[in-house]
């Protein structure tokens, strides 16, 4: 019995001398002989199992979800292709662009993650959230005392100042500040801090009901509904290329000008109560980026966004 062992043994240690001699000797490299059979049970050689690992890491990429309006331009718009690099919309045939795209995909890029695009109303963004259909929102939202006691916020990734549009023409086009909008018919987009804390500061103001949508605060101005409408300056830029007879005053801050905080035009990404794991790796993005970074994105949005958005 030890001496059949004993050959058994010899002659297994031959075979794998001449089975390494032959790897070495032979036309393929020690790195392209047959390796472990694959996760999917495939054998691969050389290129091609690293091409399946590859593929195999792909397919492990967290994914980040990332809602937002789809129709709030500059920040975010829904359009009919992938014209300049537009993200395909969650159960839908339509595709989403603007400057909060554009800041998911650059998260998605240096972060590793594959970015999809979930539409949702205004007022069902933060709610998203809390029921976890969402990974984060990416909407232009102001930091908020309010919004904070519902989710966490990264760092600010756009410092938007606030600004008033009027039409050509209106007695209004020549205001210097504030105080010279007085007893005008207005209005702005409902949960936003200018329809909430802008539009009461205008003395004797005629504060008609929210608009549901960025767009439609816009339309019932071109549709002479109301005298002004109080928005941010990105959303003013943009409004300002699909309605050429728009006049956008700024104030320059100071007194003359609405008293807003810091956390109301500094513009964040919201995050689910206590995902400090997302929060974290969002804002390691962020802090990289300067506020140069974020006026070139801002310009590239405005410079492409659709008249219709």
């Amino acid at each position: 019995m030890k001496k059949t062992t004993r050959q058994i043994l010899a002659f297994m240690t031959a075979a794998v001398t001449a089975l390494s001699l032959s790897a070495c000797g032979g036309d393929k490299p020690a790195a392209e002989t047959t390796k472990a059979p694959a996760a999917e049970g495939t054998e691969k050689a050389g290129g091609e199992a690293q091409a399946a690992k590859e593929e195999e890491a792909s397919g492990e990429k967290k994914v980040l979800r990332v809602a937002m309006e789809c129709a709030y331009a500059p920040y975010n718009w829904t359009q009919p292709d992938n014209s300049n690099g537009a993200v395909p919309i969650q159960d839908s045939n339509e595709f989403a662009y603007g400057y909060d795209v554009m800041m998911a995909k650059k998260i998605c890029e240096e972060l590793d993650y594959d970015l999809q695009i979930i539409r949702l109303d205004w007022d069902s963004l933060i709610p998203a959230l809390q029921s976890g259909q969402a990974d984060c929102v990416i909407a232009g939202q102001s930091i908020t005392e309010e919004r904070l006691q519902a989710v966490d916020f990264s760092e600010p990734y756009y410092y938007a100042s606030i600004v008033t549009l009027v039409k050509k023409g209106s007695k209004y086009e020549n205001a210097a500040s504030v105080a010279d909008l007085a007893g005008a018919t207005c209005t702005s987009q409902q949960s936003t801090i200018w329809y909430q804390n802008c539009l009461p500061q205008i003395p004797d103001g005629n504060i008609l009901a929210a608009t549901a949508s960025a767009p439609d605060m816009l339309m019932s101005l071109n549709a002479d509904k109301c005298d002004l409408v109080v928005t941010d300056q990105p959303t003013g830029k943009g409004a300002l290329v699909a309605y050429p007879n728009f006049v956008m005053l700024e104030f320059g801050g100071g007194d003359a000008d609405f008293q807003v905080t810091e956390e109301d035009i500094n513009i964040g990404i919201s995050i689910k109560k206590g995902n400090t794991e997302l929060k974290t790796a969002i804002d390691s993005v962020l802090t990289k980026m300067t506020k140069e970074d974020y006026s070139k994105m801002m310009d590239e949005a405005i410079s492409v966004q659709p008249l219709a958005n």
